[in-house]
């Protein structure tokens, strides 16, 4: 039964924190050139679009789930299995997720490194 709750745990861990990548992406295209805002408006303009800016909010909302969620999962499994499950898995969504929702190229030699991946991760829940 713990196996059922780590994994759990693993699943929301990872697409939470795909969300927060996703949504930070977006946020900080919203907000722009950081470089000439700085050097324009000053360091404080820059924190002060990007914190204003809901997609930025939203992103750090899901990190704090992510974060939580990893926190839990360490308590019931072992490190050498829940790090690398959640960072290798992370890959994978987040170059889904590019694809679908920010239209991002993710060329062929990517893909075939996400099945390794999987392959990967595979072998660790055995």
């Amino acid at each position: 039964m713990r196996g059922i709750y780590t994994w759990s745990t693993i699943v929301v861990m990872v697409l939470s924190t795909t969300v927060g990548d996703i949504l930070l992406a977006r946020a900080m295209k919203e907000v722009g050139d950081r470089g000439l805002l700085r050097r324009t408006r000053g360091l404080a303009a820059v924190v002060k679009a990007a914190m204003l800016n809901a997609d930025m909010l939203a992103a750090l909302f899901f990190f704090a789930v992510g974060f939580f969620t990893l926190l839990v999962s360490l308590s019931w499994a072992d490190l050498s299995l829940v790090v690398p499950a959640t960072a290798s898995l992370t890959f994978v969504t987040n170059a889904i997720a590019a694809k679908l929702f920010l239209g991002e190229n993710v060329d062929r030699r990517r893909w075939i490194a996400n099945i390794l991946v999987c392959a990967g991760v595979a072998l660790l829940a055995k």
